[in-house]
């Protein structure tokens, strides 16, 4: 059986079978969450990133992970923000269903996402993070296999997002009145 779930963590300390890589198109590392995949996993991603020759948006391509504890890394290029009427919501699915799709080709059994298009790239978390859960949680209700798939967020905010979305939010308590 499949599992969702979301935690605040550094995506690159993750013990998974593959992290997902928020890249730019050239694939050759940048700022935020790729910036420290790159830095973690050392200069053999690079490496291998350059024999890949770039990536489009919504599409996904594999590495090893070389030096970090997650076997792969699926890089993934989101769309940049544009106002929402420039077909990023289909560009964002599409890049959970390549990533999602990868995993399922290499047998994967589990897989952290970081909220993909929301740093740099300007993508309001509510809407994307709608977009990430939905699109997972369709993909799991078609798909044979297990998967576990962690929603890695960078702020406790990012977090309560992910966690309202899956049901997960902790409850508040009322004492006696």
């Amino acid at each position: 059986m499949s599992s969702l779930r979301a935690l605040r963590a550094d995506i690159t300390t993750l013990a998974v079978d593959a992290i997902v890589n928020a890249a730019n198109s050239s694939l050759l590392g940048g700022g935020g969450v790729d910036g420290a995949i790159h830095r973690a996993a050392g200069p053999k991603l690079l490496e291998a990133c350059r024999a890949l020759a770039g990536c489009k948006t919504g599409q996904a391509k594999i590495t090893p992970g070389f030096r970090l504890p997650a076997s792969y890394v699926i890089h993934t290029v989101g769309p940049v923000w544009q106002g929402g009427h420039q077909g990023e919501a289909a560009l964002l699915e599409r890049c959970y269903l390549s990533c999602l799709h990868i995993a399922r080709e290499k047998r994967l059994r589990s897989l952290a996402f970081p909220s993909l298009s929301t740093g740099a790239y300007g993508y309001p978390i509510h809407q994307a993070a709608q977009i990430a859960v939905a699109c997972v949680r369709q993909c799991l209700s078609v798909k044979d296999g297990p998967l576990d798939i962690t929603f890695c967020c960078f702020s406790a905010a990012d977090l309560a997002i992910y966690e309202a979305l899956l049901g997960t939010a902790p409850q508040a308590v009322s004492g006696p009145h």
